[in-house]
Formats: C-alpha cells, structure tokens, sequence
C-alpha cells in the first residue's frame, strides 16, 4: 500500500491516496442493505455517500471494500486534525492508562481545569478576562439551547433575533432559529415562540438586490431600524444569533463592516450577541475563531464540533455580566466526557503551536484560486466564497433567466450529480445552500498543498462527467 505524507505533521498516512483514474461502482453492501432495513428514516448522509467505512488516517477513509476516498466532509468539521491524529490518539490512551475518570458530570478534574485553560487561551483576551464557561450535554444544538436559556434569563426578554439561512440544530428550540423551512414544516407550531427571522447579508443574493457596500449599508439600516422603532412591532430581544460564516446554508460569510455594525448596534440596544462558532470555530476559517476577522467581541460564543477533538463536547463561553442564572438551570448527563477534554485540549495546542490558522487560510486560498481557474470554462460555478478551508461553490444555470443583480439561478439539479461524480472518483463532498445547489469543501485542516491539488482536479474532472449530462 503506497502513504501518502501529511505536511503540518510528518506521520505516513496509511491509508493508500487515491489513483488519478480511479472510477468507483456503488452496489448496494450487505452492511448499507441492513442499515437500509434497520436505521430511521431519517438518515441522511448515507443516502448521498453510501459507503461503509472500515478505517480512517489523516484525510482519507477506506470503505470495507478497500476503495479509497479523500474525505472533504470531515464530519462537517468537527476532524480539523483528521481522522485518527496522533496527539488525538496519545491524549485519548492516556486517559486510559492513568485510569481517569470517564464521567464525572459537572464535577472537576484535572483534565476538566486544563481543558478550560487551553481554550480560554485561546480567545481574544479581552473576550478570556470575563469569561465564564457552561459545559452542555455533547451536541452543539444543546450548547444553543443552553445560550437561548442564558440570555433569556439575564434580560428578562424573551424574543431572539435570528437570520435567514440560519443553521443552528435539529432541536425544537433550535429548530425554531433555523431559516431553513424543510425540517420545520412537519412539525407545525414550534415549542419555542418569540424567534424573528432578519435578512442575511448574503451578498451574491442579497435580499435587498442590492449587493456589495450598499447592501450592507440597507441591512444594517433596517435592523437598527427594527430595535429602535417603537412601531416596529417586534419587542427588544434578548439576543441576535448569527453564523459568522452561514455553513448549512450555502457557505456564506458575512460581510466583516456589517458585522462590526452588528456588534455596535446590538451594544448600544443592550441586546446579547449569540456568535454560533459550532462549525466555524478552531481555526477553521484561518483565524482561530471566524468572529476574530471582524475585531469583535461577542456576548455569547457556541462551540461543539472541533472543540472534542473528534469526541462529543459542547460549551457556551460567554461574559460575565449574563452569568445570572440559578445552580441546575442547564445540565446534561454527559457534560462531564473527561476523554473529549483531553482529545480538545491536545487539538487546542495542535493548533496554536503549529499555527495551523495560517495554513488553513493558506490552503482555503489555494483551493480557491483553483476554483476560479476552473469557474474559467465552468459557466456552472456561480459563486466561489467563504473563508479559509469552510469553502463553497453555489452551482448556477448560465441558461436560467437572472435575478435582479444579474446572476443566473441556483441549479439545484446539477449539484448532487457533480457530488456523485466526485464520489465515483474518490473525494467525498457534501452539498448545501438554497435548493441543495452549494458544493462544500471542509476538509481536515491538515490537508496539504499537494492533496488540496488532488481535490480540485478530481472536482474539474466531476463537473465535467456531470455537466456532460445536462
């Protein structure tokens, strides 16, 4: 088997790269046969990547088949070291051969106080010098639930703001934050009421049809619009929740001036800033935290995914002046996972001590301008945007008539065939956006410059196989 080398960390990745001809067939497995019988139906992924997977090293995982795949999902994010990392895997056997507790609740441990102490480490000083930390039960949607319940609390308001495109969790309180209407519209009337949905700077589709520095200007104006009318008919919310970079919903990262606007005019209201870092967080977008691009400061921070450095964990990290809630008013049983702590905390210095931010802004411009290259022949490619290694391509029709600025409509049919054509030759994608047409690329953040080559020119060889079809 030929070992493919990772540049940040220089271990052998023993799972063999991929051939450049490879075309893979996908026939149904005994093992997808019975998931297919036995799981919900509510899975998902294995509907769009049917494969079974047997092992795992770096950025590549190997199906029980032995077929090979460059893995750009990364568990939406949450590997950005890749899969089975040694400092992960060394923090992991040492909790078990110093016989550590595994479940401790909310009780602290030595694993517990340095795991807090690395990741307060690692946020803005003036953020870190007021921190407080609430530990949630080991999914990002219980760490929103948490946030909703603490701002509620301190204010005594009940109304949140929130955005269109917004992604947030499967919840019923967070669902409610979310501007996606498909997994809401089953469920009717949701158990959290007092959610008002504002437009996202989305500037390739700008709600005001505006784009650009005049759209940011519009948007700001109508939200400080809406906090200060006294006619706006919306109460003064607790908090505004945002996504500094939209993640489910297309990869969209908001423009920095208006974040900055919605810092200041969030402030001077007196209202909470929840920052949803879940997916963007731990140098994902090339600044350890997405929020740092814009210098702000935010009320409350949401962290899960990375931060368990493979492992389930979720925080809130928020101000001081929020911490007014009584003992028991969030809890979960397995707030207290000691072996995330110690997987987070070795990640956490991974990624500060071998500047792992530069590189991923590095590769994310890398594959970016190889993107742009390809947009050249590719009339399909629409927008190329994001920010360090959260990357997105939205998929156009160049035939479809325009939007009011000029750009051709979402082609929602192409996208999936584009992310089977990437699967048949090795590289796992995942797609997202308005009417499913974003292409994602989350690769591990270790990714090299030589692998971030190999995954754009598998993807130019999948547009081609895929438009070829139209």
């Amino acid at each position: 088997m030929s070992v493919a080398t990772s540049l940040i960390e220089d271990q052998p990745v023993r799972v063999a790269p991929v051939p450049a001809e490879t075309l893979y067939q996908f026939n149904e497995s005994p093992l997808l046969a019975r998931q297919n019988q036995q799981e919900s139906n509510a899975r998902s992924y294995p509907r769009r990547i049917p494969l079974a997977l047997k092992r795992a090293k770096g950025i590549y995982v190997e199906d029980v088949e032995g077929r090979s795949f460059i893995d750009c999902l990364a568990g939406a994010g949450t590997l950005a070291l890749g899969h089975n990392h040694p400092v992960v895997i060394e923090a992991i056997q040492q909790v078990l051969t110093d016989e550590l507790p595994l479940h401790t609740l909310d009780l602290t441990t030595p694993v517990k106080d340095q795991f807090v102490q690395d990741l307060f480490g690692l946020l803005p000083p003036a953020l870190a010098a007021e921190a407080k930390i609430q530990f949630c039960g080991p999914t990002g949607t219980d760490a929103v639930e948490a946030a909703l319940k603490l701002v509620r609390t301190a204010t005594g308001r009940s109304t949140v703001l929130s955005f269109q495109g917004g992604y947030h969790g499967m919840s019923q309180g967070a669902l409610s934050l979310m501007g996606s209407l498909g997994p809401k519209k089953p469920l009717g009337a949701l158990l959290s009421s007092g959610v008002q949905f504002m437009p996202y700077p989305y500037d390739y589709r700008c709600p005001f049809g505006l784009g650009g520095a005049q759209g940011v200007q519009v948007n700001l104006n109508y939200l400080e619009n809406m906090l200060n009318d006294p006619e706006a008919g919306v109460q003064l919310p607790a908090a505004v929740i945002v996504e500094v970079v939209q993640g489910e919903g297309g990869v969209i990262p908001a423009d920095l001036d208006w974040l900055r606007g919605l810092r200041r005019i969030t402030e001077q209201a007196g209202v909470a800033l929840i920052v949803d870092e879940i997916q963007s967080g731990f140098a994902r977008t090339g600044k350890m935290f997405a929020f740092e691009h814009a210098g702000i400061i935010p009320d409350v921070v949401v962290l899960s995914k990375a931060i368990g450095g493979s492992l389930p964990l979720a925080v809130v990290v928020y101000r001081d002046w929020l911490d007014t809630w009584l003992p028991g008013a969030h809890a979960g049983t397995f707030r207290g996972n000691q072996m995330a702590m110690a997987a987070g905390s070795a990640v956490m210095r991974y990624l500060k001590d071998n500047n792992v931010c530069a590189h991923a802004a590095a590769m994310g411009e890398r594959l970016s301008e190889h993107l742009r290259i390809l947009q050249r022949d590719f009339p399909q490619l629409g927008d190329i945007r994001g920010r360090g290694l959260m990357l997105g391509v939205e998929l156009v029709d160049p035939n479809g008539t325009p939007d009011v600025q000029g750009h051709p409509p979402a082609f929602g049919r192409l996208a999936p065939l584009v992310q089977r054509e990437c699967l048949k030759r090795g590289l796992i994608l995942e797609l997202g956006g308005r009417h499913g047409a974003v292409v994602r690329f989350l690769p591990p953040l270790v990714i090299t410059a030589a692998e971030i080559d190999r995954v754009a020119e598998i993807f130019g060889r999948a547009l081609v196989a895929a438009t070829a079809t139209l």
